[in-house]
């Protein structure tokens, strides 16, 4: 698998250089800065959101729809917030942000793109919670995973197809990133939440998440989201797919597979793409 006229990246500085990072919005930047900020609350939080009517209304239509799993009406972002945390809203409000500036090429399905990456992100905060790591935190980095494939394709528009000619097994999509590109998505969008200020637990976890035991300092992060992109490969939990599952990360986190088939997501619950319907 190759393109003799286009060779791979040997830097990656050079490879960011070639493409143009979506701008995030004012409000996406100042949610961003809650996360170092000691002093944000709920009233700052929702303080923020509110300054996009837009993006208040698609919220607390997210707040009725079965993706927060509240009962009753909330006819407020206060309550939302009130009700399913802070965290919970932010990264919800974020995701939103970034599917507003992200463009996608012709060659790649955006509504299946974003299928797959709520997904990942339903996937990557379920094992967040059985092995305590932040489970807001993985959400969010399992639906950004894919955002640097997108990047990619501004870089070698021509590997798409081949980046994602079917079937694509578990884990299968960065080995060809790497040959065809020299890097794999997740290095990619890790430059990019740099570039947008996350905080840096976030971007080490999505730089190692191909390859999280390569690592020199392992990133529990990045191991969630290796095994939360092979599930989201394989889409519904099955006995097959757990069993595909990397045992050695498995048994860095402490997961046991029967653990996992006990009480799996829905995996049409978790990949509801409504927010994204622009």
């Amino acid at each position: 698998m190759s393109l003799p006229d286009r060779a791979p990246f040997t830097d990656l500085c050079t490879l960011i250089q070639s493409v143009q990072w979506p701008v995030m919005p004012e409000v996406g930047i100042k949610l961003i800065s809650t996360f170092s900020d000691d002093n944000a609350d709920t009233f700052s939080v929702c303080r923020i959101i509110k300054k996009d009517p837009a993006l208040t209304a698609t919220l607390l239509r997210m707040a009725n729809s079965a993706m927060f799993g509240l009962s009753g009406k909330v006819d407020t972002l206060e309550r939302a917030v009130s009700v399913v945390g802070m965290s919970l809203v932010r990264t919800r409000a974020l995701s939103v942000c970034m599917a507003h500036v992200c463009k996608f090429p012709i060659s790649i399905d955006r509504m299946a793109f974003w299928r797959y990456s709520m997904l990942c992100a339903g996937y990557a905060q379920w094992l967040a919670d059985l092995c305590a790591v932040d489970d807001q935190e993985a959400w969010l980095s399992g639906m950004m995973l894919r955002l640097g494939e997108l990047s990619l394709g501004q870089a070698r528009p021509l590997t798409l197809p081949l980046i994602e000619a079917k079937p694509v097994l578990p884990g299968e999509r960065w080995v060809r990133q790497r040959q065809l590109v020299g890097f794999d998505e997740g290095e990619v969008t890790a430059e990019l939440a740099q570039h947008w200020d996350f905080p840096q637990a976030l971007v080490t976890g999505l730089r190692h998440c191909a390859q999280p035991l390569a690592c020199r300092e392992f990133s529990r992060l990045s191991a969630v989201l290796h095994l939360a992109a092979h599930l989201a490969d394989s889409g519904s939990i099955s006995i097959d797919s757990i069993d595909a599952l990397p045992v050695m990360l498995l048994q860095v986190l402490k997961l046991e597979t029967h653990t996992l088939l006990q009480d799996p997501p829905n995996a049409d619950e978790l990949s509801d793409t409504s927010l994204f319907q622009l």
